[in-house]
């Protein structure tokens, strides 16, 4: 066995069970004792040493089997250029957020929305519009990351559940990711799994759908016990008259989301769409929102065209900041920023390095090699898939590995019982990226629970679709609905050197 990522003086000794394990452990006992001790304020900083100290531990195991600290260090490179494009498409959202807010994108949506939504229907309506925008645009983090903002400020002015709220705007975000064909997580397992695009998304509307429609009758129900209780008119009448006070609402405030849809319609970056749209809505905001910017700016002798340069330059790095007089606004207002964002990024790197190692390092194999040969039946089979996916979205905290481990390794497997390809593409879908947000550590965890305001512990049981989508996943592989069959392909027999 060679050495990832350097030569080697010594041979390198492949990884025993024991050594596969210990990291898992370490990592339970250090997330479990973070939680433990500081509760849900654990992510602002306690369960990203605790991320730190796992990968540390796990180049600790890598150097006593052999590896040189060379290694180590390529792998943990790796991990970096894998969250490049992640990197800034959290930094763009957290400058979208603060200049949408800054500009009246934000308080517009609200404004209308509040106007038009009921709580009686509010979580179904909520999840049927991120379906809808998240199928045309093929990308959850965008559609959490704007409309899901603006749906999540509504809650609170209506007084319904923000958690229930972030649980439907995932739900549908989540639905579009997997069934656009604008999406790269879409894209991205057939390519592994070696599909056709299209039959993927075909074959995942056999879950998927059913999910989702499972998902908006529970959001139905929730609003029918939830709605009636909480509609409380006269707070409802005086924010949105202190919003009509502080902007200028029109609908043209809404233009930055219309040029955005169109951006990822025409797959243009995210990263890019999203600042595009910022800075789009800087300008648009200086325009129509000439009193919030001088408020916010402040200071003496303001002069227009620098006093706007100033403030979309500082929403952008810090977020906008609002005192109204009404705590719910000033919540759902004063936020946003780049350094909104550290935390989050902080988080990221440390989950994705950690899991790069126990990846690269061949300690994953080591646990996965058994699981396989251990499912004896097909549904045995699609357990270990899931297991395995959703054990890396915990580990490994990347959708990407999520997906595209298991697609690897289980691929001639299925191949080798006589399971064509498209059930694995489907069941590597439904195991790795709609779980993802699910884990509090995981890059799409740390991104919903950041954009929307609602910590992952508390939206968690309200992700129906997430939970749903798996499950019926599993449930076809035990019982055979809708499990396509091959002819069997006999494994490769492996060559010695």
């Amino acid at each position: 066995m060679a050495a990832s990522g350097g030569e080697t003086d010594s041979p390198v000794r492949a990884p025993s069970l024991t050594d596969a394990i210990a990291p898992l452990l370490v990592l339970a006992v250090l997330i479990g004792g973070s939680l433990a001790l500081f509760g849900l304020d654990a992510l602002d900083g306690p369960i990203q040493a605790a991320l730190v100290l796992c990968a540390l531990f796990a180049a600790l195991i890598a150097l006593k089997n052999g590896y040189r600290w060379a290694a180590v260090q390529q792998a943990a490179q790796g991990a970096m250029s894998s969250i490049t494009s992640a990197i800034f498409i959290l930094l763009a959202v957290g400058a979208l957020i603060g200049i949408w807010n800054l500009s009246g994108t934000i308080p517009t949506l609200v404004y209308y929305g509040i106007q038009v939504l009921s709580p009686g229907w509010y979580y179904a309506a909520s999840a049927l519009i991120c379906g809808i925008i998240a199928l045309s645009i093929g990308s959850s983090w965008t559609t959490a990351g704007t409309i899901g903002v603006g749906l999540v400020g509504i809650a609170t002015m209506l007084g319904v559940s923000p958690a229930i709220t972030a649980g439907a705007v995932i739900s549908g975000a989540y639905l579009g990711d997997k069934l656009s064909p604008l999406s790269e997580t879409t894209i991205l397992t057939a390519q592994m799994v070696k599909v056709d695009p299209y039959q993927h998304i075909r074959r995942q509307v056999w879950t998927s759908v059913p999910a989702f429609l499972l998902a908006v009758v529970v959001f139905a129900v929730l609003g029918l016990f939830n709605g009636p209780e909480v509609n409380d008119t006269v707070a409802t009448t005086t924010e949105l008259a202190k919003l009509g006070e502080i902007y200028h609402i029109t609908p043209l405030n809404l233009l930055p989301l219309v040029l955005l849809a169109f951006l990822s319609i025409r797959k243009v970056p995210a990263s890019l769409a999203l600042m595009t749209s910022a800075v789009f809505a800087g300008i648009l905001g200086a325009v129509l929102q000439p009193d919030v910017m001088r408020d916010f700016i402040g200071g003496t002798g303001y002069n227009p065209v620098v006093g706007s340069i100033k403030g979309i330059w500082l929403a952008m790095a810090n977020g906008f900041d609002i005192n109204s007089g009404i705590g719910e606004i000033d919540s759902l207002l004063s936020r946003g920023g780049m350094d909104s964002m550290l935390l989050t990024l902080w988080l990221i790197m440390a989950a994705v390095t950690f899991g790069a190692l126990l990846e690269e390092l061949g300690l994953i194999a080591r646990l996965v090699d058994p699981m396989i040969h251990a499912a004896s039946s097909t549904g045995r089979l699609y357990l270990t898939v899931f297991a395995c996916a959703f054990g890396l979205n915990v580990v490994a905290g990347d959708q990407y590995i999520a997906l595209v481990l298991p697609s690897r390794v289980f691929r001639v497997e299925f191949a080798r019982r006589g399971l064509a390809p498209t059930n694995l593409s489907r069941l590597a879908a439904d195991s790795g990226t709609v779980t993802s947000p699910l884990v509090p550590w995981n890059s799409c965890g740390a991104f919903m629970s950041a954009v929307l305001g609602v910590p992952t512990l508390l939206y968690l049981p309200y992700c129906v679709f997430n939970i749903a989508s798996p499950a019926l996943s599993v449930l076809y592989g035990i019982t055979g609905f809708k499990i396509e069959k091959t002819d069997p392909v006999a494994a490769p027999v492996p060559q010695s050197d």
